[in-house]
This record gives structure tokens, sequence and C-alpha cells, in this order.
């Protein structure tokens, strides 16, 4: 008989990309998760992965079982699922992208009060890669986070697209400018979002113009950032949707990177059906009201 946890070992790595990632994120150590993966592979009489070095890659076998092991995964959480709701009553599991503004999130839960919603909802975290995970595993239903072009694992319902901009002080010497070389950001101390999508992009932006800057801060919170911006420690580059009392947002100069928000929705989960649940479509109007707010800004 294959333990659950053994499909969870083996999805945590296709997720993951290697063992080491795989075991964090399953919460056990490196050795404790290889273990699993090679009692699983003796079970079924066959390889999954073919290991170097650097990455490892499913076997032919392997992509066969991991279809089936996801459905299985799938179900299992649906059945879990199922059992709390009939408990609990209806529970939303929605995953939110770390790098979406908290004032965003604080709004929507002001205005999912407001709504009478009949639904609880319950908000997990996380960055675009740990929000796949929970998707692909039935952890959460749905996740507001990017939306990519080649996306083909989930459903989505795109909300808008953005692009990335400097946040600085207004006190800064360059803060009167519309657009900013990066090259004239030498010497400029710079605060790192460390949960950035964006971050070996923009690292490899500034190097490519000399530029190798002290960096006082580095933060996972973006409330933090825009303080840190304000109170003038450093800059720093966030989506268009920041913006903060002090802080100005001057454009980058050939830094043309943009994304695109929406929702994606887990396999147990049929979109038609949940794009019409009270606590999705609250959150689809505030996010509506919240960027036409942000456009109306940038052009007056």
């Amino acid at each position: 008989m294959i333990d659950r946890y053994l499909l969870r070992y083996l999805l945590a790595v296709i997720d993951q990309g290697n063992f080491s990632k795989a075991a964090a994120a399953c919460h056990v150590s490196q050795p404790t998760l290889s273990v699993g993966i090679a009692k699983l592979e003796k079970l079924l009489g066959q390889a999954l992965f073919h290991r170097t070095n650097r990455r490892v890659e499913l076997t032919e076998a392997g992509a066969r079982f991991a279809d089936n092991a996801r459905r299985i995964e799938a179900l299992f959480a649906t059945a879990e699922r199922d059992a709390r709701g009939a408990e609990t009553g209806a529970i939303l599991r929605l995953g939110l992208l770390a790098s979406i503004p908290p004032k965003w999130i604080e709004t929507y839960a002001e205005r999912l009060r407001d709504s009478g919603a009949p639904e609880r909802v319950e908000f997990i975290e996380g960055r675009e890669r740990d929000l796949l995970d929970r998707l692909a595993r039935g952890r959460i239903d749905a996740a507001l986070t990017i939306i990519r072009p080649d996306n083909k694992r989930f459903e989505s319902e795109t909300l808008f697209s953005e692009g990335y901009a400097l946040a600085m002080a207004t006190t800064h010497p360059l803060a009167h400018r519309d657009m900013i070389d990066g090259a004239e950001l030498a010497g400029n101390p710079m605060i790192v979002r460390r949960h950035c999508e964006l971050l070996p992009d923009t690292s490899r932006y500034f190097t490519a113009r000399g530029v190798r800057p002290f960096f006082p801060a580095r933060t996972t919170n973006d409330d933090h950032t825009l303080g840190l911006v304000r109170a003038g420690l450093g800059i720093t580059v966030m989506p268009d949707c920041f913006h903060a009392r002090g802080v100005v947002r001057p454009r980058l100069a050939d830094f043309s990177f943009t994304r695109t928000i929406g929702l994606l929705f887990a396999p147990h989960v049929d979109p038609a059906g949940a794009s019409g649940r009270p606590a999705l479509r609250t959150l689809v109007e505030t996010i509506t009201m919240l960027t036409h707010q942000i456009q109306q800004e940038m052009t007056s």
C-alpha cells in the first residue's frame, strides 16, 4: 500500500525542482524525503526520477505516475475540505500573493465584512510557487496571484496588468523626475524586497549598469519597505499598485517588465461556479475598484 505522505513527497520534488527545496516544503529533512522517494520507487518497481548533481527530472514512468498522484492528492484534499465544511459551513480558502499591497487585502476584508457574505474566507499568503503548490494539492480553492502566459495547469481569470517602477522618498534629489536611468542611481542604497518575483531581473538590470549598491534592509513586508523608503533609508523597485504618502514612483529607463494579476482556480473548483461565490465576487469588485483608483492617480 502506498501511503499518502509518499505522494506528497513526490509532488513536492516535482513542484520545487529539487530534493532540498521539496524537503523544506514538506517540513522534513532531506534524508527523510530521499528515503521516502526511494521507498515509493521500490513499491512501484520503477525509477521515478533521473538524478543529476544539479536537478532531477521525471522518468517516463514517473510522469505517468505523477498525473495519478495529483488526482489522488486532490481527492484527499477534497474529502478533507468537505468534512471540515460539513462541520463549520462554507469556507473559501484563498491564496494571496505576498507582493499584493497589504492595504488592498485590508480593503477587501472590510468590504467582505460589510457585504454580509454567508461564507467564511481563510487567507493563505505565499510566494507564487507556494501558491501554485497549494493549488495543485487542493489545499486552497483559488489564488490571487500572477497569471503566466504559459499557464496550462489551472483555469484563470485575469483582473489587471501593471508595470514596475522605482519607489523613492519625495525628498530624494531625483524625486522630481518622471524617468530615471538605472546608471544614475549608482551610490544609492537600495532596499531589497525579498519576496519580489522580479528580484533576479532587477539585480541583473542594475549590475549591467555598473550599480552595486549597499543594502541597508532586506524585508518581506511591503508596508515596512514603503516606510523605510519614505524615511530616506533607500530606494527600491515595486509594482505600480504600491502608493504611499511621501513616496514617488518614477519610471526606470529600459525597464519594461510587467505582471498580470488574476485568479487561478484549483483543479477541484469549477471556475464558472466559483466566480459567482459572494466572497470571490467581492474580491473581483474590490480589485477592480482599486486598480481604477491607481489609474486615475497616475493620469492626474
